[in-house]
């Protein structure tokens, strides 16, 4: 009977579908509005490729970086967890082993890792070498903590401790590299996780390729309705622009690729950011507060399987829902270590989004640009597929309808009007901290439990 029983789950196993290899793009400072499919006017036909894959994937409109800035949002989408679980809640921060990662949980179950690009959650040092110890998993290694010199930019390859330049153009070099990793592979091969993290467009807006600066012109720029009107503002929108276009090429390269090597049947394709950038809306600059050019990201999940329509999804996903959702997509449990929530059903399209969902946003302690000399505050807040609502250390802060109000230009928080409404989200977001442990305290207090040594700007240390 047991030999009986070993011979059906063995057959069983040989003809079940294999698992879905994943590549995951992760683009750094690209807000959700700045992409021809989502409507923003200048990139109207500049981003042929994205446009394409919107229109063949899950488009979640109201994707969240749950701290919008680099470091914090790369180790939540390594560990499923919030940051005041991890501690890496500003930039610059080592990220520890408690947690099983993204990579150690693919790996476990029989898959090949590789990560390649932008790294930021070493904490040893942006130029430093990263050992083995240290990569959370990953096997296949080309990466430095961060740089954002894109045309002289440094890398590691595997254990060389050697510092090597990227050719050219880093983003172009890097996909480059990911091509090559997925072409070597065959059909046959063990499944695979790729990390492709490029630095653009992130600043300096002024160093993608002179083909595609040559594509915008400053004086041309159609700004949002809530941005400022400078020559600066356009200068760095023409640039930031400029990055997209090329990275929209590199992408289209990315899928080719996959196409090429006959594995775009059995490859999830994921592309996304870790925040997104003011460039002027609201008279701001960067990342870390709440508007939406800063914490709504794009998320595109196109799922395995011959082209198929897409699908638009206003709920909120949140920073670590990724990991969750993508091990649920591939079949994988979650570890115990994972606090995001698991959507894969929802993506799949076998359950509907929930109703009444809302992300947690938060700021644990402003620092660099947004220090408190630049108006930095701590604060947590909900973005829901209509609102946002914000409190900071004393009061609420600040209450937006995004359907009436898309460009957040009048805040209602504290008026009789909107009260019911203010103490509906006030107790969703009350139910989100008690939820992730979150006593909302100054951000001094978390530095102090966590030991963090920071300058006067509230920043770590960087080499």
């Amino acid at each position: 009977m047991r030999l009986t029983v070993l011979l059906i789950t063995a057959a069983l196993a040989a003809h079940a579908d294999p698992k879905p290899n994943v590549v995951f793009v992760l683009a750094d400072q690209w807000r959700a509005q700045a992409t021809g499919y989502a409507g923003d006017p200048n990139l109207r036909g500049k981003t042929p490729v994205l446009d394409r894959l919107a229109a063949e994937s899950v488009n979640f409109r109201n994707a969240v970086s749950c701290t919008p800035v680099c470091t914090p949002y790369r180790a939540s989408l390594l560990t499923g967890q919030y940051p005041l679980r991890h501690g890496l809640f500003l930039n610059d921060a080592p990220l520890g082993t408690a947690a099983t990662s993204i990579a150690q949980a693919f790996a476990a179950a029989g898959y090949d890792t590789a990560y390649i690009g932008k790294w930021h959650v070493d904490g040893h040092g942006r130029t430093a070498h990263i050992p083995e110890a240290r990569r959370q998993g990953f096997a296949y290694w080309k990466a430095l903590e961060c740089a954002h010199d894109y045309n002289r930019s440094p890398h590691y390859a595997q254990d060389d401790t050697q510092r090597r330049i990227w050719d050219g153009y880093d983003a172009f070099a890097q996909t480059k590299d990911a091509q090559s990793y997925i072409a070597a592979r065959g059909r046959d091969a063990k499944p695979f996780l790729l990390v492709l993290s490029w630095g653009p467009p992130h600043n300096p807006y002024d160093t993608a390729p002179a083909a595609y600066r040559q594509m915008f012109d400053p004086a041309a720029i159609t700004l949002r309705p809530n941005a400022k009107d400078t020559p600066a503002y356009r200068k760095d929108l023409a640039g930031y622009y400029a990055h997209i276009a090329a990275l929209d090429a590199s992408l289209g390269d990315l899928l080719k690729t996959i196409d090429a090597a006959g594995i775009r049947g059995n490859t999830l394709f994921v592309f996304t950011s870790d925040h997104g950038d003011m460039l002027g809306s609201h008279d701001a600059i960067r990342k870390q507060k709440p508007w939406d050019e800063s914490i709504r990201v794009p998320l595109l999940i196109r799922l395995p399987g011959a082209p198929a329509p897409g699908r638009a999804l206003g709920m909120p996903i949140n920073t670590p829902d990724l990991m969750p959702t993508l091990l649920g997509l591939c079949g994988i449990p979650a570890p115990a270590t994972v606090e995001g929530d698991d959507f894969s059903a929802v993506v799949r399209g076998g359950r509907p989004e929930p109703q009444g969902h809302a992300a947690l946003i938060a700021c644990y302690t402003p620092f660099g640009e947004w220090g408190v000399r630049q108006g930095g505050r701590e604060y947590r807040g909900v973005r829901t597929p209509r609102h946002t609502y914000v409190r900071d250390l004393n009061d609420p802060w600040m209450l937006f309808d995004n359907h009436a109000d898309p460009y957040q230009l009048t805040n209602i928080v504290n008026r009789a009007a909107s009260a019911d409404l203010q103490q509906h989200l006030d107790g969703d977001l009350r139910r989100l901290l008690e939820r992730t442990g979150d006593d909302f305290r100054p951000g001094a207090e978390y530095i102090r439990k966590w030991g963090y040594a920071v300058d006067a700007t509230g920043t770590l240390p960087t080499d």
